[in-house]
């Protein structure tokens, strides 16, 4: 059974490790190529856009993929919708793994907003110093922002508009809860402002803010397509395409 999985996460990498390994799967990755130096997972990897729902419908019939399994970040709500659409057009199964979301606990000081432009908005009831992490992306929407001092931390510069007052850190994580409360503290960061990607990955942050009894501005996931099959764990997508190549056989 040959599956595109749509990655850029490491579910997605972990994923195609798995299923390379297994017999009857032939794995394709496909990375949007946002980054400039990508963890790439194993197998054959194809980087770059598709060019719409058109593009996509195209490839995949061109491709002969039999399944499709969206593992991309949870805030890629363009990509997850085509990937929906273009399946969908095809008869194809599909499925899309989402980690789980992070849920507020005791000691959170949480302000959750739709988007970016809410985000921005928000601040303007928290402190001067803004540590911004949520990627190189959306950073724009805090352009007019000239009463906060940013600390914006991201994977690779961001493009467009920057607030007046900003510092740039370019860096990777995973970051450990140390490193997170030693960033806060040295930068005197009075409010976090982060997406709800969930996962073990990036949690380190949400954990020192908790523990320092900073504010967090939290930006809600986008929904997923109407009607969408969707897992949580790497676990149950392998068990979904396990399913699906059952169905196969003769």
């Amino acid at each position: 059974m040959r599956v595109l999985i749509l990655g850029g996460t490491g579910e997605a990498r972990e994923l195609a490790r798995i299923a390379a390994g297994e017999r009857g799967f032939d794995i394709v990755s496909s990375l949007a190529g946002r980054v400039t130096h990508p963890r790439l997972p194993v197998g054959p990897v194809r980087i770059g856009g598709f060019g719409g729902v058109e593009g996509l419908r195209t490839w995949l019939r061109e491709n002969a993929i039999d399944a499709v399994v969206d593992a991309t970040h949870p805030f890629a709500a363009q990509v997850s919708a085509h990937a929906a659409a273009a399946a969908a057009d095809l008869g194809l199964p599909a499925l899309h793994l989402r980690r789980p979301e992070w849920a507020r606990c005791p000691g959170d000081r949480w302000t959750r907003v739709p988007d970016t432009v809410a985000a921005a908005a928000a601040l303007a009831t928290h402190g001067e110093r803004v540590l911004l992490t949520i990627g190189r992306q959306g950073v724009a929407a805090f352009a007019d922002c000239a009463g906060h001092r940013f600390v914006i931390r991201s994977i690779d510069a961001p493009t467009g508009p920057l607030p007046p007052r900003y510092e740039l850190l370019l860096a990777r994580g995973p970051f450990t809860f140390d490193d997170e409360l030693v960033l806060m503290s040295r930068h005197r960061i009075d409010v976090l402002v982060t997406k709800n990607s969930g996962g073990p990955q990036t949690e380190a942050k949400i954990l020192a803010a908790r523990t320092a009894g900073l504010p967090v501005v939290m930006i809600d996931r986008p929904p997923l397509p109407p009607g969408a099959q969707t897992v949580g764990e790497v676990t149950d997508a392998l068990d979904w395409l396990r399913a699906r190549a059952r169905q196969r056989v003769p």
